[in-house]
């Protein structure tokens, strides 16, 4: 059975940083992309960012490049976000997500987590 466990959200203040992460079992991660999308109230699920199995494509979205960063850890089966520079418009629900492809035009994928709730605070 795929699983993808998110951890590290919170409540944080604008300006601040975060660094979440999603730990997966139940497929062989390092043969799949991986990427996060994420979910403000009334607002359609956004893809935020994704990296491609050999690192070959990384994607972010308009609203966070170069505020955040994608990294995945094929030994820890292990994909991380850091974010920096943090918004109020950044809450929302973080989900991880696998089962896709990752594109220069962003990321499309099937499975999806649990989420996280990232809070930034003005």
């Amino acid at each position: 059975e795929v699983q993808l466990v998110e951890s590290g959200g919170g409540l944080v203040q604008a300006g601040g940083f975060l660094r979440l992460s999603c730990t997966a079992s139940g497929f062989t991660f390092k043969d799949y992309a991986v990427g996060w999308f994420r979910q403000a109230p009334g607002k359609e699920r956004e893809g935020v960012s994704c990296v491609s199995k050999n690192n070959g494509t990384i994607y972010y979205s308009d609203s966070v490049k170069g505020r955040f960063t994608i990294s995945r850890d094929n030994a820890k089966n292990t994909v991380y976000l850091t974010m920096n520079s943090l918004k109020p418009e950044d809450t929302a629900i973080y989900y991880c997500a696998t089962d896709g492809i990752c594109s220069d035009y962003g990321p499309l994928f099937g499975t999806f987590g649990q989420g996280t709730q990232v809070t930034v605070s003005s």
